[in-house]
């Protein structure tokens, strides 16, 4: 059974990290070399239907998820990685690709809202479809 909540919704928000290499060919300064990150990605789900329980999905399920999203990054030099070999990995469209290959592992009363990436605590880049 499923606990609708008239007219709100419930957000709910995990983080991971991973440290990955990469360059920004074309790119006109430093970042066009090789250099690395520790890559820290937040990602926001939304719904209005609670589980039995009373939640509207496990926070470690949604670590999980987005645990095996990252893992294909992690220790990698992302130009190296589909689908970094054919686009430059930047923040922005590193965003993207998670906001899509994470959105595929979620339950249909799930929606994935937004997917934000820090290449440092003072750098971020938010991806909202």
């Amino acid at each position: 059974m499923h606990l609708h909540v008239g007219g709100g919704h419930y957000e709910l928000t995990v983080r991971d990290c991973f440290d990955a290499a990469h360059a920004l060919p074309g790119y006109d300064g430093p970042c066009q070399y090789l250099h690395g990150h520790t890559w820290e990605v937040e990602v926001t789900i939304a719904g209005q239907h609670l589980d039995d329980v009373g939640m509207l999905y496990d926070f470690k399920d949604a670590k999980r998820d987005l645990h095996g999203v990252l893992e294909n990054f992690d220790h990698r030099c992302l130009n190296d990685v589909p689908p970094f070999d054919e686009i430059n990995p930047t923040a922005e469209h590193l965003a993207r690709v998670v906001f899509y290959e994470l959105e595929k592992t979620f339950p249909a009363h799930i929606s994935l809202m937004e997917v934000a990436v820090w290449e440092s605590p003072a750098a971020k880049v938010v991806y909202r479809p």
